[in-house]
């Protein structure tokens, strides 16, 4: 079933009734994503606001998605000892379908799980969604599947107003495109859902039994003639019917209307005899004879059950063909969860700074990867700036400022007690407010593959560009926050003087008015400090990422969980214990370190909308500085040293060997690499004057070998990720100002023309007026002299700034409402097929696996040939 967006608050009301602050029945189990986590954060505080208990589990994957999910709902359900409850799905599993992997299908006993009374929420941004999640738990199904009872309050699977939560099913949560994008879809579930089992096999059983009958021979001995003729019939007639298998339906059409015109040509009507002619003769009395009756229409052949079959099957194909594209289409990313779970807050009227802050971060977290370029994103990042404002209004003092290239980047609080949000103009920075000028600058993927920082060309580049600014290389060294104030103030100034010479027009946001577009969330802790929600989305995915293991940062020391509460209860609780032997002998080791849930709960703890989270980011920085450094190092080295190869449908490039490898091994480490090598390739193939075509061009596979475990982590990018606008080389730009200027030429020639023509016409029409003594006032004067202007000047002028934005996102317009899609899941389970390579497939991103080192070679000679994007 699938809850539309406007009923969001119908579910959470029904939970707020049955809690209980004793019981826990609720569970929430989260993918470890940024994204995630903030919407954790959301529910968490309106359940904590409600009493309603819960338990939060962290899921890396689909084997602990099984493992936890089928626990918590066989505890829940009424069947075993429960009161029903709800399990939230915080970022994954929308792919799979729900109900057989949490054992909530009844298989084995379908009466079973009648009723269980547990409800599974699936709140999840991947796509596709499958359709079993979606459109399914709308019936339920006796155990021979065939009397199906609707569901009060569901139609076709969406949740209506009058709908009572209780029973249990799998409920999905509609972002807004599962109703008007999934038509077809529809359609073609449901169609299947009420068609019975047939397969070509069947075909083929109905001509082994035509055959059978046709092999019998007649038993009486007075009908010899009649059945002989008669089985002649019925041997033409299976010639005919095996002939019409192979004809396509039209043909079988034409047929049988020609056989039905050869049937009327050839009846007879009788004529009856009149009293006035002869009975023996054939001479009949014409004026006597009444009209001749019409022929009546032969009776309409139905279809033979084996035609039925066929229509059926081939009804079957088409929905089945119609789901297939569905899934075969790719993956992509709809609204972020955090969003969700603010809408959620909305709904109820509980939102605040603190919750709008954790969707802001969770938006920020998705658009530094390629998942987070979609219009979607765009469409929510403009709404949560449109909260911001509402939310926090902007003192008339800046009012001004904001709207011009005045515009600052804020460093610090407005007062002591400032925790507002504002809006930033954020240059694309690493790290602005926690790095050097300089050293945000080199890391920044989208300025680093510009100037191509990876060579010393490029060092001087980024030197001289600085230079223009007004900023030397030592006061860039400095931490910006510690910079001259006047060159922090005007930063954004003169970045948009430059930006343009060294094409770089997208490095910070431009004077567009109050639109806003592309400015970044900022918060203020007091005196404490100001962040941007983009670098603690970044903090907090080096934590996630790469940031639980200690061996990779033996310079820093972590804060335990277990150290977080200073009160004395909790202190006495942590002394240690006297050693002691265990009775089997059998000890667990303590020092085994469990890297996923370190790494959950420090993302989590730096994720608190408060100050002890923003000291926690602050302590988290070093991580996140050095795998940017680490990404700069390996990156640089693939591009210089060109070792990324151009294969048949793919660029592919291979980490094996050095001291950075260890961080490499972690997939979304290894994603974000991916992007960084992307973006450099496209510029430098953009420069050489080759057109990039989103989608085709830009896929990029990049593999790191984890010695340690025999295995290469693989990832698949492409799929018109779009890190930024379409990169053009000095020629194109050259080019492309060439062309405006003569369009803006023409324009002014074709204005000053136009104007030539009214002045003559006014000429003329005041001689005519004198001649004829015509004399008008002054006022009338001036009225005939407004003459209303053509609209041409308009159109023109419409028409160059839409050809110039056309001309500026050409590529964009495919990828306006979803775009190109990865397909590189469904690649690599066609090569395991195909292949029978050994590949773990766990993760909730499908583009990432895990491939035997054996296996390797042979895994990628398979890819070579598969559809990767659509």
């Amino acid at each position: 079933m699938y809850l539309p967006r406007a009923q969001i608050s119908q579910l959470y009301t029904h939970l707020q009734r049955i809690a209980h602050p004793s019981k826990n029945n609720a569970v929430i189990l989260t993918s470890l994503s940024v994204d995630s986590i903030c919407a954790l954060r959301i529910l968490e505080s309106l359940f904590k606001r409600d009493y309603i208990a819960y338990q939060s589990i962290p899921v890396s994957g689909y084997a602990e998605l099984q493992e936890h999910g089928a626990a918590n709902a066989r505890r829940l359900s009424r069947q075993h000892g429960g009161e029903g409850g709800v399990i939230i799905c915080l970022g994954l599993g929308g792919a799979v379908a729900l109900e057989d992997m949490l054992a909530l299908d009844g298989s084995g006993d379908p009466d079973a799980l009648q009723d269980h009374g547990v409800e599974v929420w699936v709140i999840d941004s991947h796509r596709p969604l499958n359709l079993e999640n979606v459109f399914g738990g709308h019936a339920d199904s006796s155990s021979n599947n065939q009397n199906i009872s609707r569901r009060p309050g569901v139609t076709e699977g969406r949740v209506n107003p009058g709908y009572r939560p209780g029973n249990g099913g799998i409920i999905v949560w509609d972002d807004g495109d599962l109703e008007d994008e999934l038509q077809a879809e529809k359609e073609a579930y449901f169609a299947l859902q009420g068609m019975p089992e047939i397969t070509e096999h069947d075909l083929v059983l109905d001509d082994g039994e035509e055959d059978d009958e046709d092999g019998e021979e007649p038993d009486e001995e007075g009908d010899q003639e009649d059945a002989s003729s008669s089985s002649g019939q019925k041997r033409k007639r299976g010639a005919d019917s095996d002939n019409e298998h192979e004809l396509s339906d039209s043909d079988w059409e034409r047929g049988r209307a020609h056989r039905r015109r050869r049937s009327n040509s050839s009846t007879s009507i009788p004529i009856p005899s009149s009293p006035g002619g002869n009975p023996l003769s054939a001479q009949v009395d014409i004026a006597s004879t009444p009209p001749p009756m019409p022929s009546s229409p032969p009776k309409r052949k139905e279809p033979s059950a084996k035609q039925m079959r066929k229509e059926l099957l081939k009804l079957r194909r088409k929905h089945e063909a119609t789901l297939d594209r569905y899934y075969d289409l790719g993956t992509s990313s709809a609204e972020p969860v955090s969003s969700m779970a603010y809408s959620l807050a909305s709904e109820l009227g509980r939102e605040d700074n603190d919750m709008l802050w954790l969707a802001c971060v969770g938006i920020c977290s998705l658009q530094i990867l390629p998942s987070g370029s979609s219009a979607r994103i765009k469409h929510v990042r403009e709404l949560l700036q449109d909260e911001v404002r509402r939310l926090n209004p902007i003192p008339e003092s800046e009012l001004r400022a904001t709207q011009s290239a005045e515009a600052r980047i804020p460093t610090r609080a407005r007062s002591a007690d400032d925790h507002s949000i504002q809006l930033s103009p954020e240059p694309r920075f690493m790290m602005i407010r926690h790095w050097s000028l300089y050293d945000s600058m080199q890391h920044s993927t989208y300025l680093a593959t510009r100037l191509h920082l990876w060579n010393d060309n490029g060092k001087k580049r980024l030197a001289k560009l600085l230079a223009k600014m007004g900023i030397s290389l030592q006061e860039a060294g400095k931490g910006f926050t510690h910079m001259n104030s006047e060159l922090k103030h005007s930063l954004r100034k003169r970045i948009l003087k430059f930006a343009e010479q060294y094409n770089l027009a997208d490095l910070v946001p431009g004077n567009n008015g109050r639109s806003m577009e592309g400015w970044g969330f900022v918060r203020s802790m007091g005196w404490a400090g100001t962040y941007s929600a983009e670098d603690i989305a970044i903090v907090a995915g080096a934590l996630l990422e790469v940031g639980g293991e200690s061996h990779l940062f033996p310079e820093l020391k972590f804060e335990h969980r277990s150290n977080t509460d200073f009160n004395y209860n909790a202190r006495m609780r942590t002394l240690p214990t006297p050693p002691h032997s265990s009775d089997d002998g059998m000890d667990t080791p303590d020092d085994v370190p469990d890297h996923i849930t370190n790494r959950f709960n420090r993302a989590y703890d730096a994720l608190a909308p408060s100050l002890r989270g923003f000291q926690r980011i602050q302590t988290a920085v070093p991580i996140a500085h050095k795998l940017s450094r680490a990404i700069f190092r390996v990156g640089s080295h693939i591009i210089s040293k060109g070792m990324h190869k151009n294969l048949t449908s793919f660029r592919m490039a291979i980490v094996r060997e050095g001291p950075d490898v260890p961080l490499f091994t972690h997939p979304g480490a290894l994603v974000r690499l991916a992007v960084w090598v992307s973006e450099a390739i496209r510029v430098i193939e953009a420069e050489k004057g080759k057109r990039i075509k989103p989608g085709k061009d830009d896929t990029l596979v990049i593999a790191a070998l984890d010695e340690g475990r025999g295995v290469y982590v693989v990832v698949g990018l492409g799929g018109g990720h779009g890190m930024g606008k379409k990169f053009r080389s000095k020629a194109e730009m050259k080019e492309r100002e060439e062309r405006k200027k003569r369009k803006e030429a023409e324009r002014i020639a074709r204005k000053a023309a136009e104007k030539r023509k009214r002045e003559e016409r006014k000429r003329l029409r005041k001689e005519r007026n004198e001649a004829n003594g015509i004399l008008l006032s002054d006022d009338e004067r001036d009225d005939d002299s407004e003459e209303p202007e053509t609209e041409d000047d308009d159109d023109d002028s419409d028409n160059s700034d839409s050809e110039n934005e056309d001309d500026d996102d050409e590529d964009a317009h495919a990828r306006r409402k979803s775009g190109p899609l990865n397909r590189f899941g469904q690649a690599f389970q066609e090569v395991v097929d195909q292949t029978g390579a050994r590949v773990r497939i766990d993760s909730f991103e499908h583009s990432v696996v895990e491939v035997k080192k054996d296996d390797f070679q042979g895994f990628l000679e398979a890819l070579i040939n598969k559809k990767l994007v659509n």
